[in-house]
Order: structure tokens, then sequence, then C-alpha cells
């Protein structure tokens, strides 16, 4: 089993950025691939990047490219997601959740993910 507990969401204006994070503990992070997705009001939670458990491979929705970087730091437990020219449609709950399919493959489906943190709010002001 492992444990999620994600951080950094807060309030910020259109164009700004923030970085969360997401500390893992329990059994070795290197054997899951990681994902972030996110949960607006009233809709469905749905994905937003992926990392491999090398790190080697990424996948992002078309509406966070060239915005958001994820990464990971397998030394300290870490996946990282750098949000930068936030928009207002960003607003939402954002959750980790690792994926312990032994693949170096990245899934969109929230199917594949077994273990979720318990999402940290961002919110983004026009």
């Amino acid at each position: 089993q492992v444990q999620l507990v994600e951080s950094g969401g807060g309030l910020v204006e259109a164009g700004g950025s923030l970085r969360l994070s997401c500390a893992a503990s329990g059994r070795r992070f290197s054997v899951y691939a990681m994902g972030w997705f996110r949960q607006a009001p009233g809709k469905e939670r749905v994905f937003v990047a992926g990392i491999s458990r090398s790190g080697n491979r990424l996948y992002y929705v078309d509406s966070v490219k060239g915005r958001f970087t994820i990464s990971r730091d397998n030394a300290k437990n870490q996946v990282y997601l750098q949000m930068n020219s936030l928009k207002p449609e960003d607003t939402a709950v954002y959750y980790c959740a690792a994926d312990s399919r032994i693949s170096d493959t990245i899934s969109t489906a929230k199917e594949s993910y077994d273990y979720w943190g318990q999402g940290t709010q961002v919110t983004v002001s026009s």
C-alpha cells in the first residue's frame, strides 16, 4: 500500500503559477506510475498529467500542454505538478494517484489507479 498527501494548492490570479506536491509513504514509490487528476464542481474527475515509473514518459491532457509540467523525485518519494499561466478553468480539486500496474506506460483512466490522495483545492480568479 501507499499513502498519498497533496499540498500546494491555493488561490491565485489568472496568469499566475502554483506548484503542487504529492508525498508518498509506504511501499517503494518507484514501482508506481503517477498521475494528477482534477475535479471541478459538478463535473467528473479527469486526467491532467501522468509520469511513468521511470520518469522517462510523460503525458498531458491537451488543455494543459505547454503550461503544466509533471515531475517526480523517487529518492524523496515525491511527485510534482508545476502549473503556469493558470486560467479560471483550471479551478478544481487536484488529486494525485498511484498506478501499481507492472508497466512503464501511463494510463489516463481513473480505474487504472489504485491509490489516491485527499486532494488539494486550486482556485484561479479572473
